[in-house]
């Protein structure tokens, strides 16, 4: 997609060749296009070069093909991407690990999830410090929860659509304010060297119900197709551009203040729609407009409106020209603003941040946390009018490319874990920019699922299935019961959890055929659920349900599971409650949030066991519960096949494999653990920094690893139970590898030892 973000947000590419040859004529043009970030021009001189010059150097052979599959991966030619990945890792067996990762990305943009797997669980064993490996290797082996509602969703491309990218809309009065890199102001085009499109302006369509009612018939842009196969974009007809004309009479450029020579972008406005705030590129002149690495990086502006026209442009005061700050989006009651940044500190390439906003001033930003941010990429928020918070991610798991995701906030924590909205939303391209109404209903999105490469268009959604309204009361009063929390079952399986609002209610779009359970549940409540059907159809179907709960001193017992690799929800975990005094037994199979719950009665000790193939059995004993009517809230942990964790203080001194006394005490962790899972397998890894040469690094990791499996042994663990490997400096965290200066403090974080699961019971 256009994603003009990516130009200033995600610039830092890591290439620092050091060639002992002279390079070819062709490569060394192609390589100065990739250095100024011209990867249309950087494809066609990589693909001349490996085409037609004869005596190539094998280390420039590889160079080119790294560049060139990079350089498709920047233009969004995911096809093309994956074509040259797969040569790359056919090829060479001693790349770095990103290569895996983007190979990976590539094939599930393409739809090709089974493959994509396989290569994020390779990149998985080469950089365990990263969970994307891991958590999409986990997810792609279930692919079904991405379509779950898709049945009940229909979407249309808007007819404001251009022949250039469109994208990001926000509501403004009762029409659109859009992104998009048309070319209406009769003036010298103006053209962006990242893909050959032009730059980005904002523009206004004043009509939503035109919008839903006009027919659609756009024409696409060949400009930047065909750049050595791939993506096949239609030449645009005379016919054609007539009838997108006379779709776009009513879109106009929505002011000539903020729209400059530069890209403007993603932009939110305040609940009066007074106040704006937008995405622009640092428009300083000279070197203040440009970061130390000569690129002028994103800032936040903000304007108001005084008689129709938009006035002084301010900058937000945590803009920086070392780092980007944009797509902002405002909370309902104006007093929080979320945007994005790469600003230092983060979790990945770019994360999502908030600041307090209070007439006109500005709080400290604080980052949103592990929960929404990820090693990959947060982009693009929006806060709908119940304050829930939409991003789109490449970190999460999801169908490929961006996917948006939900995470409904309390507090300004995400207390229900993160979520992807699913297909047909989602899809294995870009999916970007989501907007929705009141209702959640209908809403607004962007997409370059069409063509791909750098052609996003809008799209409208709407909800056609029959919205069903659950109502939670309280038995004796009949009063409404908020932030009850309403367990979904669809068929028997544990799939959502909703919370009702200040009424009481929460809503459900049904799907048909389908057999329904409602649990509902608050603190000081018994547990209650009603069941819903609509395997048969009334003449007058029914459009609610009410749940009636009842107060009690009984306990109420919930927690959640969560992966201890990552504290991610479990999902598909049996949790079971077993009442040790007369043995019953209550068991549930957790849904997306992990979340369990259950009634227990007073004055009995219980014991919860949370079970799931690949993972070990966890069980957790309670004593008696008293008549208090509270909640015992607790968190179960499960251990994974597969699963790695860095024993964070075992370190070495420099040219040692004794363990130290702090490492001694993380070992003996490690000890209680296999004590606990008496059957319990482990790999224990060991790695060194870059100094020294190879062999000399690979054997001291190997007498590294074995000095930390003789420590357990020594404490009663099984040699059977584990394994010693030394990887070396293969696997490098910081980038302290050959060549680079680094602190002593930076060295040691390499001289690591990690865990890795085997087997489990």
């Amino acid at each position: 997609m256009n994603r003009f973000l990516r130009f200033v947000l995600l610039i830092g590419l890591g290439f620092g060749w050091v060639n002992g040859y002279a390079q070819s004529a062709r490569l060394r043009a192609a390589n100065r296009q990739f250095d100024n970030l011209s990867y249309v021009n950087a494809v066609r001189g990589y693909e001349e070069y490996l085409r037609t010059d004869r005596k190539k150097e094998p280390a420039e052979t590889r160079e080119a093909l790294i560049k060139l599959a990079y350089s498709y991966r920047k233009l969004e030619d995911t096809r093309n991407a994956e074509r040259i990945y797969a040569d790359l890792v056919k090829e060479y067996t001693d790349l770095d690990s990103e290569i895996y990762l983007y190979y990976a990305q590539s094939l599930a943009a393409n739809g090709k999830y089974r493959e994509s797997q396989k290569y994020y669980s390779q990149y998985g064993e080469k950089q365990s410090q990263d969970l994307r490996g891991r958590r999409f290797t986990v997810s792609y082996m279930d692919m079904s929860r991405f379509y779950q509602d898709s049945s009940s969703t229909r979407i249309s491309s808007l007819p404001i659509n251009s022949r250039q990218a469109d994208f990001s809309p926000m509501y403004y009065k009762n029409g659109l304010v859009f992104v998009s890199a048309r070319d209406e102001s009769g003036a010298v085009k103006r053209v962006f060297s990242w893909n050959q499109t032009p730059f980005l302006d904002l523009y206004f369509h004043p009509d939503t119900v035109q919008l839903r009612t006009a027919p659609v018939e756009t024409t696409r842009n060949p400009g930047t197709a065909v750049l050595g196969g791939g993506n096949d974009p239609s030449v645009a007809t005379p016919d054609a551009t007539t009838a997108e004309m006379q779709t776009l009479t009513k879109t106009q450029i929505f002011s000539r203040t903020l729209n400059t020579k530069y890209h403007e972008g993603p932009m939110t406005f305040t609940r009066d729609q007074t106040t704006i705030v937008f995405t622009r590129n640092n428009g300083s002149k000279g070197k203040a407009g440009k970061s130390s690495d000569g690129v002028r990086k994103l800032k936040l502006y903000t304007s108001v409106n005084r008689n129709g026209k938009w006035v002084d442009i301010q900058e937000v005061p945590f803009n920086s020209a070392e780092y980007s700050v944009g797509h902002p989006a405002f909370a309902p009651d104006d007093s929080k603003l979320y945007f994005v940044s790469d600003m230092p500190g983060g979790y990945g390439g770019t994360d999502i941040y908030v600041v307090e906003y209070n007439n006109g001033q500005w709080g400290t930003p604080v980052n949103m946390g592990k929960d929404i941010n990820t090693e990959g990429n947060e982009m693009f928020p929006y806060v709908d009018t119940d304050g829930n918070l939409y991003f789109s991610s490449d970190g999460h798991e999801g169908l490929g490319g961006l996917d948006v995701f939900l995470a409904e906030l309390k507090d300004g924590v995400a207390y229900r874990g993160v979520r992807n909205v699913g297909a047909p939303i989602n899809s294995d391209k870009d999916d970007f920019g989501y907007i929705t109404d009141r209702t959640h209903t209908t809403g607004y999105f962007s997409s370059n699922r069409k063509k791909g490469i750098s052609d996003d268009d809008i799209y409208s959604f709407r909800r056609v299935c029959k919205q069903l309204d659950i109502l939670v009361y309280d038995k004796k009063t009949g009063a409404p019961i908020d932030m009850a929390d309403v367990r979904i079952l669809r068929n028997g399986t544990n799939q959502e959890l909703r919370v009702t609002n200040a009424e009481g209610r929460t809503d459900l779009c049904l799907d048909a055929n389908t057999e329904y359970e409602f649990r509902a549940v608050k603190d000081g409540y018994a547990l209650n659920s009603v069941r819903f059907s609509t395997l048969t159809q009334s003449p007058k179907p029914e459009l609610s349900v009410s749940i009636y709960l009842t107060k009690s001193e009984n306990t109420l017992v919930r927690g959640i599971v969560k992966t201890e690799v990552n504290q991610k929800p479990a999902q598909g975990v049996k949790v079971t409650l077993r009442n040790d005094k007369d043995k019953s037994e209550q068991s549930v199979v957790t849904g997306p949030d992990g979340g369990y719950e259950f009634n227990t009665k007073a004055n009995a000790p219980y014991t919860i066991t949370a079970q799931k193939d690949q993972y070990a059995t966890k069980k957790a004993q309670y004593g008696k519960t008293k008549r208090t009517g509270r909640a015992v809230t607790d968190s179960i942990g499960l251990y994974g096949v597969g699963d790695v964790f860095q024993l964070k203080n075992i370190y070495y001194d420099l040219d040692k494999f004794f363990i130290r006394a702090d490492a001694a005490r993380e070992l003996d962790h490690v000890l209680a653990l296999l004590k606990e899972y008496p059957k319990m397998k482990i790999e224990l890894r060991s790695h060194t920094d870059a100094r020294s040469s190879d062999a000399y690094n690979m054997r001291l990791s190997e007498n590294r690893a074995r000095a930390a499996m003789d420590y357990l042994v020594a404490r009663g663990i099984a040699a059977g139970r584990l394994s010693a490997h030394g990887y070396g400096e293969s696997e490098i965290v910081n980038g302290c590898v050959d060549g680079v200066a680094c602190a002593e403090a930076e060295h040691q974080k390499n001289r690591r030892t990690e865990f890795k699961i085997l087997a489990v019971e």
